[in-house]
């Protein structure tokens, strides 16, 4: 919002997103006051899930626990790892905030990914462009050659590297890779035109056996993996989604219902 006096050139615009023009008497003046502090009280009622997880407290124990996220397709449950420590604290402060509660997958690309974690997806409408919000700070990156984009693993978005050299992460947004496998004659490809380097042996192995997405590898920082509810994440990524100016969302709004720390624990393992 700006407010800008029509009637005395020497005073500044005070800056807002929206222009508020009066002539300077007392009633328009008291009236753009009225508008100002109404439009602060209904920022701060938004921006609620992101004022109230910077203020989150950890404990040890939460460190050593699962996450349970539950989606209108299903329920996904989450393992962080204690080799991105930045990025696993930051979102367990998310998750013990309540900050997903609502919001949408917004990005699905099948065989791919699906990404969620824009606060501004929890009130969208149909056809709102996503992907561009999320709380006003990042996350330096925590590359380890020991976490690469298998099927199941889970990573923090972030802008390109033409505006981000140092790959920092989004503090908010994610994604998890559902992925393909692929062939020694496919993976030599992306070492020679995407990675410019050697995928070690083990990788190449779980990428032509489990599938993932290799051309992200040391990119984008992994901080953690599904340890069950790949189905729920397969028919996410099944779902039909706009070719419109929101490219790659679904067209049915697929939300996370709620999300909470649970005791870790031995799962089946997920196909």
């Amino acid at each position: 919002m700006q407010l800008c006096f029509l009637n005395n050139p020497n005073l500044q615009y005070i800056y807002n997103p929206v222009v508020i023009c009066f002539d300077g008497t007392l009633n328009h003046f008291n009236m753009a006051i009225k508008y100002v502090i109404l439009c602060g009280v209904l920022a701060l009622l938004f921006s609620i899930p992101v004022i109230s997880q910077t203020g989150v407290k950890l404990k040890k124990r939460d460190r050593k626990k699962d996450i349970e996220l539950v989606t209108t397709e299903g329920t996904i449950i989450l393992r962080l790892s204690d080799s991105t420590p930045l990025h696993r604290d930051n979102f367990l402060r998310l998750v013990k905030s309540g900050f997903y509660d609502s919001l949408l997958f917004h990005r699905v690309i099948q065989y791919f990914m699906i990404q969620g974690g824009d606060p501004n997806s929890r009130r969208a409408i149909a056809g709102q462009l996503l992907g561009d919000s999320s709380p006003p700070y990042t996350i330096p990156a925590e590359f380890r050659v020991s976490l690469f984009h298998k099927r199941g693993v889970l990573a923090a978005a972030r802008e390109s590297d033409n505006v981000n050299p140092e790959k920092v992460s989004s503090s908010s947004q994610f994604y998890i890779v559902q992925g393909k496998k692929y062939t020694d004659t496919g993976l030599d490809s992306v070492e020679i035109k995407r990675l410019k380097r050697k995928i070690p042996e083990y990788q190449r192995e779980i990428y032509k056996t489990l599938g993932g997405s290799p051309f992200l590898d040391q990119n984008y920082t992994i901080f953690g993996e599904v340890v069950s509810g790949m189905g729920t994440v397969d028919r996410i990524a099944a779902g039909t989604t706009s070719k419109g100016e929101d490219q790659d969302r679904p067209l049915k709004d697929v939300r996370i219902l709620s999300e909470r720390l649970i005791k870790r624990r031995n799962y089946p393992v997920d196909p």
